[in-house]
């Protein structure tokens, strides 16, 4: 075929090459297709010199110049095309290379023979590319997706095969219904006291201009439970740390521990508390400003001396100084983790977020000493060292978290028997009495909260008597004299009770009478206790039987209820401790360390004291003997001469004491001779 035939069937005419751009030569080393298909043979054409045509054909459409917008069209579609197939080539691995380079070139013909005349015809041709390479996008995003959902599945069979070989439990807290999380669950941002404070007042009311500018900006360790402040002295490590001693059953078992520089200050701090001088506690601090008893011990006097401020800033820094030492494995939301009271390195962790819950509550945040509430209930729920199922109810309530409350007590009564504590009893019923006057509830289900609320109240009263005069006292209501006067509910019932029960029944108004303040919940109350009396006088089997209940049980409280009214400091339940706990010296670090405590390293035996309290002349004969001891004894020796010549020598000493005191006695001191002199001026010396 000539060179004319070829160029009629490829659209063009004789002497309109040179208008032509596309033929114009790009490289050096580029010839015009014109030359290379008079170089060609006339019948036989070979598969490379077609690819070399086609690609000449491509070119030509791309490097037409009259036309601006095709070449930007062209170039993007180009960009997202190659993208595309490289996403589509990565998610389909079935594809082979051929395929996608036969289906490439196909497209490249096209889009090569389509060659738009007018801009808005290009526009949408590369729209309707931009739709298919979206379709693909869209496949090979869910490919993706696929691949990352075996990949979860294949994490999730990991960590549950390492979860039946080493017993650790691994707990997915970002997936389910809070209905059904572990009843002890606690949130992380909830620990933080500013968000509830948000919550009430707002973000700008909370924060205002407190926010550092960058160049202030001290960078610390990210914390949960407190925020480092820039008031804080420089962080270095005090020498304690976690361990974990044991995983069983899904639980994890931890221990903090001191190293020996850390044990050599705890020494210290000992001698510190005996000397019962407050500033000895803070000279020790000035040198150790992250140890833990010595902040806890010093932020009690500055409570005593009405520092709150400082005394919950010290609270706060302990708690970090013990966050900055934790376990890589140990959580505080999962309710895993386990710390033994009976070791005294665990305690201060306990009294330290004691301390912080109780200066939440008093800030006004209910909600965050709740969780922590529920993270000291977490870390030893079987033995619950400092008795928080006393306190956790009141929060609760405080908070306005009754269907919490609620679900605690339906699975805990079971195995602990809630509704023998006396908290427990009247809370859960005005848990249900503030749920049924809810006003997104149904007629029917908030008629049978107040039913149940009916039932539990009475209950309460039958069970526990006491509660109600003291509950009134406190209330500042003058109860009926029907009331008064009966001898369920009179003084008669409140001295027949046992002692322990009397701690309880104290400890409970004491803490929760203002709950009960509300005009409302006081004529609630009231029916109740008209309801009761009722009960009573028509001789119902349960009187007698809870009648009964209280002689037998209540007899002697447990070491931990003491140790929460001693932290309480509530008068009405301090007031009815037993001799045996008020007789005993109870230190604010540790109050009341169990009688069973695990050791793990012991303070040296202190040196005799005797030797500093010697007078001035017996310190001086000990410069001169140094094995001269006034008051001590014969001294067994091997050596009967030398303990002769010993003791011969103190008696001689001795005698010459005596004599040297007797001289001091007798020595009176002589006046100077004082001249009279008649003529001598009186007014002299004035």
């Amino acid at each position: 075929m000539s060179s004319r035939a070829l160029r009629r069937l490829k659209g063009r005419q004789r002497g309109q090459e040179a208008l032509d751009l596309g033929y114009l030569q790009t490289d050096e080393g580029e010839q015009a297709p014109d030359l290379e298909e008079e170089k060609q043979d006339d019948g036989l054409l070979e598969p490379a010199k077609k690819n070399s045509s086609r690609k000449a054909k491509k070119n030509k459409s791309q490097k037409n110049l009259s036309n601006i917008y095709e070449l930007i069209c062209d170039a993007e579609n180009d960009a997202e095309k190659q993208l595309a197939d490289e996403e589509a080539t990565a998610s389909v691995g079935h594809q082979s290379s051929e395929e996608s380079k036969e289906k490439s070139d196909n497209k490249d013909t096209e889009k090569g023979e389509k060659v738009p005349e007018t801009e808005k015809g290009s526009c949408n041709v590369g729209n309707k590319a931009n739709k298919k390479k979206r379709k693909k996008k869209k496949k090979a995003s869910t490919g993706e997706t696929q691949q990352e959902e075996a990949a979860e599945d294949d994490i999730d069979a990991l960590l549950e095969t390492i979860e039946k070989t080493n017993g650790l439990s691994y707990q997915k807290e970002s997936c389910g219904s809070a209905g059904s999380r572990y009843v002890l669950y606690v949130e992380h941002r909830n620990l933080n006291p500013e968000t509830e404070l948000k919550r009430y007042f707002g973000a700008r009311a909370v924060l205002g201009d407190q926010r550092p500018r960058q160049r202030q900006r001290q960078f610390h360790r990210s914390t949960w439970m407190t925020v480092p402040k820039d008031t804080w002295p420089r962080f270095s490590r005090p020498g304690i740390s976690m361990s974990l001693l044991e995983s069983r059953e899904g639980l994890q078992h931890f221990t903090f521990e001191h190293n020996r520089d850390y044990q050599q200050v705890q020494f210290k701090f000992l001698d510190a508390v005996e000397s019962l001088d407050p500033n000895n506690i803070v000279a020790l601090l000035q040198l150790n400003p992250y140890h833990i008893d010595s902040l806890l011990q010093l932020s009690d006097v500055c409570r005593i001396q009405e520092d709150q401020e400082m005394a919950r800033d010290l609270v706060e820094r302990a708690l970090y100084s013990f966050e900055c030492g934790f376990h890589p494995v140990f959580s505080l939301t999962s309710g895993t983790s386990r710390l033994d009271y009976l070791r005294p390195e665990n305690r201060a962790f306990y009294l330290a977020l004691y301390k912080h819950m109780l200066f939440l509550e008093k800030r006004g945040c209910p909600r965050t000493a709740l969780e922590y509430c529920k993270l000291l209930l977490s870390l030893d729920p079987d033995n619950d060292p400092l008795c928080m199922l006393l306190l956790v109810d009141f929060l609760s309530l405080r908070s306005r978290e009754y269907t919490s409350l609620i679900r605690l007590y339906d699975e805990w009564e079971v195995h602990r028997n809630l509704s023998q504590l006396p908290n427990f009893a009247f809370s859960v019923a005005l848990a249900y009495y503030h749920l049924s006057l809810q006003d997104d509830m149904a007629e029917s289900e908030s008629a049978y909260m107040k039913q149940k609320s009916d039932q539990l109240l009475q209950s309460a009263l039958i069970m526990f008597p006491g509660v109600l005069l003291p509950l009134l006292d406190l209330c500042t209501v003058q109860p009926d004299a029907a009331v008064s006067s009966h001898a369920f509910f009179g003084p008669k019932s409140q001295l027949g009770q046992p002692p322990a029960l009397s701690e309880l029944l104290s400890l409970y108004v004491g803490r929760s009478f203002a709950l009960w303040k509300e005009g409302g919940v006081m004529v609630w109350l009231e029916g109740n206790v008209r309801e009761v009396l009722r009960r009573v006088d028509s001789s119902d089997a349960l009187v007698e039987d809870c009648a009964n209940k209280r002689k037998q049980r209540y007899q002697s409280a447990p070491r931990n209820i003491h140790r929460h009214v001693i932290l309480s400091e509530i008068k009405e339940a301090t007031a009815t401790l037993p001799l045996e706990v008020t007789t005993q010296p109870v230190m604010g670090f540790d109050p009341l360390p169990p009688l069973d405590s695990v050791m793990s390293y012991t303070r040296p035996e202190r040196q005799n004291g005797a030797a500093t309290n010697e007078s001035t002349l017996s310190l001086f004969f000990r410069s001169l003997l140094p094995n001269f001891n006034l008051q001590a004894g014969p001294r067994p020796e091997e050596d009967r001469e030398v303990a002769r010549a010993g003791r011969e020598l103190n008696q001689e000493v001795n005698r010459l004491m005596v004599a040297m005191r007797d001289m001091l006695a007798n020595i009176q001191f002589q006046e100077p001779p004082r001249e009279d002199n008649p003529e001598r001026d009186e007014e002299e010396w004035d």
